[in-house]
Parts: C-alpha cells; structure tokens; sequence
C-alpha cells in the first residue's frame, strides 16, 4: 500500500509524503498487488465460510482473527499513513478517512465490508501509481536516451570511457546505431541522425561537419566523429528532461483549486458524517445508534476525495506527456489550461514560418568604392550578430578579414549595425537605419520585396545586398489548421513591410506588420490585449523577449537551436516545425476536456451516493465503488490523452 497522489496537502511542501509511494513505484506488478491477493483471498475464505457453508465453528474470536488477518496487508499501511499524516498536523486525510471506515465497520460488526473498503482502496491506489508510472516512463524513455558510457579518441585510440567524466574538448566517435551522449560538433565531413528523443520527428536529419549535433541523436550509418562542446550535465537532453520532468510543479488553475477545495471539503465531510451519526437521536423516534453510524461511515467512504485529486493531477500530466512525444514541451500544466483558451496566435517571420536559412541572391555596389572591400567589411561586422542574414553574408563572402582596423561596433536593435574603420562610420542594416543617420538613398528601393542589407560608408549610401529566404513547407497548413480552430492569426516582423506582406498573403495571414522595432511588437500586442483577447506568441524566445513577456503564452521555435529559447518560454516546439502550434493548442483543449470530465464523473456520481447513503438507501459497497470504482474510471480516461493522436 502506498501513499497517494490524492493526499490533501501539497505534496511539493512534504518529500517525505511521497516516500512511500516512491517505494512502490519501482516493485513489480507482483510485489505491488501481493498483499491485496493474499487480503482477497482471506476474504474470499471469509464470505464462503459465512454465506455458504456457515459451519458452526465460524463464529466469535475465529471469524474475527480470519478478517483481521484480511485485513492486515491492505489495512495496516492505510493506518500508517493516517499516523504519520497526523503527526505532520494533516489531521484529514484520506488515510484518516479511510481507517475511521474500516474500524467503524469493525466496531459495529461489518467485518467482510471493513475488508472490503481497504482492499479495493488498495487495488484502487495501485492502480494509480501504474498509470503515474506509466506516464512518467513514457516521458522519460522518450527523452532521457543518453548511454551511459561512450567511446572517445586519445591519439586517435578508442578508448571507453563514463559519459560523466567526458570533458569539453574530447573527440567522441560514433559507430552506426549508437546515440550521442553530450551536445558537441561533427567534425566528419557528413552523417545523418535519427533525432526522435529531441524533436519527437524519426526522419533522419542530415548534418555536415561544422554542425551542432545533441544528446540523443542516434548515428545512422557510417562511423562519425563528435566534438563536445558541453559537459554531461549541461546537455540540451539534461535541460529538456529537468524541464518535463519538473512541469508537475507547475500547477494549473483548476489543479491548485482542487488542492484548496480537498482541504476545505474533507473536514467538512468528516463533521457531517458525525452529525449524520448523533443528531439523529434527536429527530427520530426509533433511533438505533448502530444503523445511523454504519450510514456514516458510508458517508465517509463515499466522501473520498481520491478520484479528484488523483486523475486531475495525472491528466496534466498525460497531456505533457503527449505533448512530449511530439517534440512540444510544456514548462507545466498551467500552460496547457492558458493554451486551450488562446484566441490570437501572434507569430514572428522569420524562422517561425520561414525557414531562417537566407542565402545572398543579389549584390548592388556602387562602382565608385571597392566592391571587395566593402564585402570584407561587411562581413567582419556581421561576424559579431548571431542573425541568420550575417551566417548568410558569411557564406557567400568566405573568411573573414580580421586584419581590418574595426572598432566603436555596435548592435541597434530594429536597425542593424554600425562601426567604424579607421574612423570612418560604416553601417549595415534595414534602410530605416540609413534614416536614423541621415544617410541619402533611392526611396524605390523599399519596394524590393526581398530582405535588403543596405550599406553605407564615410556618409554615402553605397549599395545593397538582397537577401532570399523560403516558407517552410508546413506553414501553410499550420495557419489553415488555426484558423480551423477559430483562432485570429497576426504576423509581426522586424523585416521589411514588402517582406512579410509577401509571406502573409502566400500563408493566408490577412493581419500583418513589418518593420516594426521590438517596442512596436510591444505596441501591436497591447492593442490584442486592450480587447480582452488571449495570445499566445510565437517566435525565437529571445530577441522577442518582451512580446513573450506580455503574452498569454510563449511559444519557442528551433529548441535545438538555443539554450536562452528553452529558458526564456513557456512552450518550445523542438523540431521548428509550424504545425506543432496548433497540435500543441489541441493537445491542451483535449487535456482541459478529459479534466473536467473528470471533476463532473467525480461530483456526480459522488452527489448522487452521498444522498443515498445519508438516506440508508446505499451501503458499504456503493460506497466502495463511489470512490475506488470513480477514482479507477478517472484514472483510465486520463491517461487516454497518451493515446490520442494530433
């Protein structure tokens, strides 16, 4: 017997409440329902003995030892927690409500039913800890996929070494069909992955050397050798996992007021169980103090609150796990409830609908300056920003020259950048930038509806650079699928109007903002709020720090990509693709649907008992099935999340 998972208290706040349950969480289905089989037996033993062949023998002390002994393996666990809890100052908890029933049933001489409330309450909890198990294990088998050992090269010699004590720095080699360890980066010149534990997505990934590759992947098909970049710990997969792992204590508002109620309602349930036993006496006439006590402690089975505070808790958790197993990962079940009500979804361009991976289509030098030079310094400036257009620059300018004389650099937000050379002012960016400076320009140019870098030197525009970037190919059916849901779709972006105005219309997106700052981001978000409307905000979780603020929920594209877009959302879709966004919003609308099934069975049938136990008209049995029988039908509809397809 375990403790529950539908103790009354906050279990966060008391380890120790749980280390019972730990216990058995690791037994065998064996050891988990031995002492419920030897209870049934004894009781089975005990019910023939007593309806079927009534040998005269059965009866006082004998009878009374077989039951005991019945109820000794479900019962005495029970007592144990209800004694430990009381010595915690958590006076009412099932536990309590639970061993007043059974000894009541004792006392009064109900004793095949005293048995009876214990072994299905035990059979009942086992079957909760099966299905936290299970949907513990799901995750964690999904994600936490790093070997234990790996092998790496010193002066080109395998050797096999404790993935724990691998260093930043050591070359690792892969043979095909085994996972990586560690986060580093290849450093052969081709190989392909099976990224399943990180992105939810089987289809093998390329990389090419140079490549980040994470913990977890697995080598396909020829021996690869790996970098490390990271320690064991620091892994992307040890982030990922801490975070699904830690979810649980994020508790959603539905969640944090079934705690809150279960400590209000249980006291109350206790005192009218007493009031139902004595008061009694003082408005009937032919009042028997043992009948009105027997529909009290039936009050009290029934009044269990296990079937709430079991399957509300482990919903949130099914839906997570879902979640999970589609590379979605939530930060906790709060985020699940905030996403089933989200009416706008705002997104960011670039590498939110698009792929990010700009490549240089077009380059306008004035003929009066250097062609050459100016790329050599624009790709030394743009070796300083992390965005996608300066790996773009780099790629089709080559090495960079550092023996430039560069200095003064420096990162406008919404504009670009700017240094200097040799004191000469050097800017690179949007052509609002080009505004900003007062540097002149050709005002058509703003037309071209590609991603433009414009570039100016010493005070003269000097030309520009087009830059092309692709629509992912789920995009579209990612906004169809939201707009489906009833959801208003708005796209903001940093780039210019022409752009986005470009993708919007390609995608089917009719609200669209380009050229905007990161405060007109802010501002366009304040005018979806000011009409009382949810949103959720999709995009790299950093840049747009604080539209992610502001926002109901935020979402991160590319987790593989940044270990800020993990810590800085709420939500990170791992493998960029956009039509985890609406399955991740299904996921919670189906998450939210299953709890408050739960919490209407839970109160029905509950409701509808009460009564008739209070009126006599239902006994030990009904009230077993009230709350074990509600209890285990809760438990099976939440877990049913882990199967649902999205």
């Amino acid at each position: 017997m375990s403790q529950s998972c539908c103790s009354t208290e906050e279990t966060s706040h008391n380890h120790d409440d749980h280390d019972h349950s730990q216990e058995n969480a690791n037994n065998s289905l064996l050891q988990l329902f031995f002492p419920a089989i030897i209870s049934f037996i004894l009781l089975i033993i005990g019910i023939i003995l007593d309806y079927i062949l009534k040998p005269t023998w059965f009866q006082g002390y004998f009878r009374i030892a077989l039951y005991i002994l019945a109820y000794i393996p479900v019962g005495f666990p029970v007592l144990k927690e209800a004694f430990e809890s009381i010595k915690k100052g958590q006076f009412f908890s099932e536990f309590f409500l639970m061993s007043i029933a059974a000894i009541g049933a004792f006392a009064i001489g109900e004793y095949p039913e005293g048995v009876a409330v214990m072994l299905f309450y035990s059979v009942g909890e086992n079957f909760q800890i099966l299905a936290v198990r299970r949907a513990k294990g799901n995750i964690k088998n999904l994600l936490d996929q790093r070997p234990d050992e790996v092998t790496i090269l010193e002066n080109n010699i395998p050797k096999t070494i404790k993935a724990e004590k691998v260093e930043v720095g050591h070359f690792v080699q892969l043979k095909p069909g085994e996972k990586l360890a560690l986060d580093g980066e290849l450093i052969s010149e081709r190989a392909s992955f099976n990224t399943a534990a990180l992105t939810g997505e089987s289809k093998p990934d390329s990389k090419k050397k140079g490549d980040p590759v994470f913990a977890g992947m697995i080598n396909l098909n020829s021996v690869s050798e790996v970098v490390i970049t990271k320690k064991y710990n620091d892994s992307k997969l040890s982030k990922i996992l801490e975070l699904v792992q830690n979810a649980s204590s994020q508790k959603a508002p539905t969640e944090l007021f079934i705690k809150k109620f279960a400590k209000i309602y249980t006291p109350i349930v206790v005192y009218l169980s007493i009031a139902i036993t004595f008061l009694p006496y003082f408005f009937v006439a032919d009042y028997e103090f043992r009948n009105w006590l027997y529909r009290a402690l039936v009050f009290l089975v029934i009044s269990c609150p296990c079937a709430l505070v079991i399957s509300i808790p482990l919903g949130y958790f099914g839906g997570i796990g879902a979640a999970s197993r589609n590379g979605i990962l939530f930060k906790g079940g709060n985020f699940l409830d905030s996403l089933a009500k989200i009416q706008n979804v705002v997104m960011d361009k670039t590498g939110t609908m698009t792929e990010g991976v700009f490549k240089v289509q077009d380059i306008k030098i004035d003929k009066n300056f250097n062609e050459k030079d100016i790329l050599e310094k624009l790709n030394l400036i743009e070796s300083k920003s992390t965005h996608p257009i300066a790996t773009a620059i780099h790629d089709f300018v080559g090495e960079i020259n550092h023996a430039q004389n560069i200095s003064n650099i420096e990162e406008i937000a919404g504009f670009g950048l700017k240094a200097n050379f040799n004191s000469k002012e050097f800017l690179a960016g949007n052509f609002k930038l080009l505004e900003k400076f007062n540097i002149k320009y050709d005002k058509n140019l703003e037309n071209n509806p590609e991603s433009v870098v414009a570039i100016a030197f010493d005070n003269y525009f000097v030309g520009y650079i087009t830059i092309a970037d692709e629509i992912k190919k789920e995009a579209k059916s990612a906004v169809e699928s939201l707009k489906k849901l009833g959801i208003k779709v708005t796209m903001l972006s940093g780039d210019k109007t022409a752009v986005v105005e470009k993708v919007a219309k390609t995608l089917g997106i009719q609200n669209y903002f380009g050229s905007l700052l990161p405060e007109d981001k802010v501002s366009e978000l304040n005018k979806i709020k000011a009409r009382k409307e949810t949103v959720a905000f999709v995009g790299d979780g950093v840049n747009d720090a604080p539209v992610v603020a502001l926002s109901d929920v935020g979402i991160a594209m590319g987790g593989l990509g940044s270990d800020a877009t993990v810590e800085t959302a709420d939500v990170v879709i791992q493998d960029d693709k956009p039509t985890k966004i609406p399955m991740a919003i299904k996921i919670g609308k189906e998450t939210k649907k299953i709890v408050w099934q739960n919490i209407s069975l839970a109160f029905g049938v509950k409701f509808i008992v009460l009564i008739l136990g209070a009126g006599g008209l239902a006994t030990m049995w009904e009230a077993v099935f009230a709350d074990v029988g509600v209890a285990l039908l809760a438990i099976l509809n939440a877990v049913r999340i882990q199967k649902m397809k999205f």
